[in-house]
C-alpha cells in the first residue's frame, strides 16, 4: 500500500498554479488586483511574445516593506485577511495569499517594490525549480514592479496547451478592458513588444466615464446603451445597458461587477436575460456594463481560486432586484426617448431650428384638433384594439398629396399652439403600404407598422389575461414524471406560486411527480418537458418565468397574426391612432422579436444629405 507523504513546497504550489495559473492572461490578472488592492492610481503593462515570454506589471500603489517582500512569494501569505472572520466581508480582490506563489513555481519572477515609509527599494528574484528567493536593495519609485519571464518554463505539458500569441494576447486584451471599466480612476498602459496598444486616461466624470466605455467597447454601444443607477435596501445596481436593436449573436459585450470584481454568475445572468424578455430576437445576446454594490457579508467570493464565481446570501432578492430594474430601464416610456432625441439634436452641429415659426411647426398643429376627434372614439380594449384598423378599406387609394382630411382642423393657431406635440409627432402619409412618415419638432419619423401593430396588440393582451387571472387546465389523465430528489424539494418550497400560475402538481414519491393541470392557454404544449424545465429553474435559479415565457411565447405569435399587415392602406386618423397607442405602450420601441418598430431622421440629418448650410 502507498503510504501517505507530505508534498513539497514545489510541487503544492504547482498544483495550486494549475488553478490560478491557466495562462498568461491569469498571471495579468492576478497582477493587476493585487496593484488595485495596494491602491495604485497608475498601472503600466508591458508584454513579449503575447505574455509567454515576459509579463512586466508596474504600480505606484502603497509598495511592499523589506520585511515582508520576500514572505509576499510564499503560499497562504497575505496583507488582505488575518482571521477567520475576515472571509465573512471580504473587500479586497485578492485574499489567498496564493497568486505569487504559484506564478513563482511556473516562472522565473522578479519582484521589486518601494513601500511609502521607505528610502529605497528592495528586490526579490525566484525560480520555479528552487523556490529559493534572495533578498537586494534595488532603486524603485514609491510602488511594486512584478517582472515574470518564461512562462511555464518547467511545466512544457502545461505550455503545450498554450494558443498562438494573438489569442493570448487577445485574452489579456479582455482582462485590461474589464479593469478600465470596473476602475475608472485607474490609469492604464498596455504595451506589446515595445508598441502600444490600449491606453486608458483616469476618468472621473461621467463624460469622461463614458468616453472609457466608448474606447473598452466601441462607439457603437455606448450610442445604443442607456445609463442608469437604481438602489433599493442597501444594494445599488449602475451602469449601462444596449438597446435590444444592439443585439450580439455571441455574449461578448456582458460585463457584470460586483463589488469592482469582474464575475461570471448564473443567477446574475439570468437576472438580466429576464430583463430582456420580449424584446430580445430568439438566440441573440444582450449588451450591457453593469456594477452591482452590496455590503461585502452579504456575498460570498471564496468560491472558486479563479474568484470568477460569487455566493449571495439573499439570491432571491439579487435576482429580483436585477431583472426589475433592466426591466424598467428597458421599458422607458416613450417620451422619455422623445426627450433625449430633443437633447442630441439640440447639441448636433448644423442648422438649427426654432420650432415656433418653422413650416413644419405650423404643419402639426394643424393635425392637433383631428387628434383631440378621435380621443373621443379611441377603443380601449383587447378586442377593438385588435380591430381599430378594420375600418380601413382595403380598396382604398393610397392616400395622395394634399388629401389628407385635415379639413376637420378649425381652431385657430394660437389654440393650437396651447397643444404639445407629442413624441412620435403627426402622421403625414404611408411609404409603399409599410412604413408611416411621421414629422415632429425634431424632423421625420418612420414608423413600421406591422412591427408597432404588433407590440401594441401583444401588451394589451398580456395586460387582459394579468387582470383576468390564470385558468388551469386539469389533465384528463394525470401524468407522472420521474424526477430527482433535488427537483422533489423544490416543488414542495414553491408549490403554491407554481399553483398560482396554473400549474398543478403533486409529490408521489421521493423521484416522482403527479401532474394534474397546466395552465389553460398551454394545454397543448408538452406537459412533461414543460414541468421539466420548471423544476429545473427552481434548482437553479431558485424562481421560475418558465409558465410566463411559454405564455407570452404564445401570445407574441397571436399578436404577430392579428397585427396589421404590409400594402394595408391606412388613412391619416387611423395613422395618428397608431403613433398615440405607440406613445401609450411600454416597450413599444421593440417589436415582440427585439426589431426596432420606429426611428428618428432629424432636420440636421437630412440638411447633411442635401448639402444645405455650407
Amino acid at each position: 500500500m502507498t503510504r501517505i507523504k507530505r508534498l513539497t513546497p514545489r510541487l503544492a504550489n504547482q498544483i495550486a498554479a494549475g488553478e490560478v495559473v491557466e495562462r498568461p492572461a491569469s498571471v495579468i490578472k492576478e497582477l493587476l488586483e493585487n496593484a488595485l488592492d495596494a491602491g495604485a492610481t497608475r498601472i503600466d503593462i508591458a508584454l513579449e511574445n503575447g505574455g509567454v515570454k515576459r509579463m512586466l506589471v508596474r504600480d505606484n500603489g502603497e509598495g511592499v516593506s523589506a520585511d515582508d517582500l520576500k514572505l509576499a512569494l510564499e503560499r497562504h501569505a497575505t496583507s488582505k485577511i488575518q482571521e477567520q472572520e475576515d472571509l465573512e466581508g471580504i473587500s479586497t480582490l485578492g485574499f489567498r495569499g496564493e497568486a505569487l506563489a504559484s506564478i513563482a513555481s511556473v516562472s522565473k519572477l522578479t519582484m521589486t517594490s518601494n513601500a511609502s515609509d521607505e528610502k529605497s527599494g528592495w528586490r526579490v528574484r525566484s525560480e520555479g525549480e528552487s523556490m529559493r528567493s534572495a533578498l537586494e536593495p534595488a532603486a524603485h519609485p514609491r510602488g511594486t514592479t512584478v517582472d515574470v519571464e518564461d512562462l511555464f518554463y518547467n511545466t512544457p505539458a502545461r505550455r503545450k496547451f498554450l494558443r498562438t500569441e494573438r489569442t493570448e494576447l487577445s485574452r489579456i486584451e479582455d482582462i485590461v478592458r474589464k479593469i478600465s471599466l470596473s476602475h475608472p480612476a485607474v490609469q492604464l498602459q498596455l504595451t506589446h513588444q515595445g508598441k502600444s496598444l490600449r491606453q486608458y486616461a483616469s476618468a472621473m466624470s461621467m463624460a469622461e466615464r463614458e468616453f472609457r466605455v466608448r474606447q473598452a467597447l466601441g462607439a457603437a454601444f455606448i450610442d445604443a446603451a442607456m445609463y442608469f443607477e437604481e438602489q433599493k435596501e442597501g444594494m445599488t445596481l449602475s451602469g449601462w445597458v444596449a438597446t435590444p436593436s444592439y443585439s450580439r449573436s455571441q455574449a461578448d459585450q456582458q460585463y457584470f461587477f460586483v463589488n469592482g470584481r469582474s464575475i461570471r454568475d448564473k443567477v446574475l445572468s439570468h437576472a438580466v436575460r429576464q430583463g430582456y424578455h420580449d424584446v430580445l430576437h430568439h438566440g441573440r445576446q444582450p449588451a450591457y456594463v453593469i456594477f452591482f454594490e452590496l455590503d461585502p457579508r452579504l456575498v460570498d467570493v471564496n468560491v472558486h481560486p479563479t474568484k470568477h464565481e460569487v455566493r449571495f446570501r439573499e439570491s432571491r432578492s439579487v435576482h429580483n432586484f436585477i431583472f426589475s430594474t433592466v426591466h424598467h430601464v428597458l421599458s422607458r416610456s416613450l417620451a422619455e426617448g422623445g426627450a433625449a432625441i430633443a437633447s442630441q439634436e439640440a447639441s448636433m452641429p448644423g442648422a438649427q431650428y426654432d420650432p415656433g415659426s418653422s413650416s413644419l411647426s405650423s404643419n402639426l398643429f394643424s393635425q392637433r384638433s383631428l387628434l383631440m376627434a378621435e380621443r373621443e372614439g379611441r377603443p380601449q380594449s383587447l378586442s377593438a384594439a385588435l380591430d381599430f384598423l378594420a375600418m380601413a378599406n382595403p380598396r382604398s387609394k393610397a392616400l395622395e398629396p394634399g388629401t389628407a382630411p385635415l379639413a376637420e382642423a378649425g381652431s385657430s393657431d394660437a389654440a393650437q399652439n396651447e397643444q404639445e406635440i407629442p413624441p412620435l409627432g403627426y402622421a403625414i402619409g404611408q411609404l409603399l403600404g409599410v412604413y408611416i412618415l411621421a414629422q415632429n419638432e425634431l424632423g421625420l419619423i418612420v414608423v413600421d407598422m406591422h412591427a408597432a401593430h404588433e407590440r401594441i396588440t401583444y401588451e394589451q393582451m398580456k395586460q387582459q389575461m394579468d387582470e383576468a387571472g390564470v385558468t388551469s387546465q386539469p389533465l384528463l389523465v394525470p401524468q407522472s414524471v420521474a424526477v430527482s430528489t433535488r427537483e422533489v424539494s423544490a416543488l414542495e418550497s414553491h408549490r403554491d406560486v407554481l399553483l398560482a400560475r396554473g400549474l398543478r402538481l403533486e409529490v408521489a414519491s421521493d423521484e416522482s411527480i403527479i401532474i394534474r393541470a397546466v395552465p389553460a392557454l398551454l394545454q397543448r404544449e408538452h406537459a412533461e418537458q414543460l414541468v421539466r424545465d420548471v423544476l429545473a429553474d427552481l434548482v437553479e435559479h431558485g424562481q421560475t418565468e418558465r409558465l410566463t415565457e411559454q405564455r407570452d411565447e404564445l401570445l407574441a405569435t397571436m399578436a404577430c397574426h392579428g397585427a396589421v399587415r404590409a400594402n394595408r392602406r391606412l388613412s391619416l386618423q387611423e395613422m395618428n391612432h397608431l403613433l398615440r397607442l405607440m406613445e401609450e405602450t411600454e416597450r413599444s420601441s421593440q417589436c415582440n422579436h427585439g426589431r426596432p418598430t420606429w426611428f428618428q431622421i432629424s432636420l440636421a440629418e437630412l440638411d447633411s444629405l442635401f448639402s444645405r448650410g455650407r
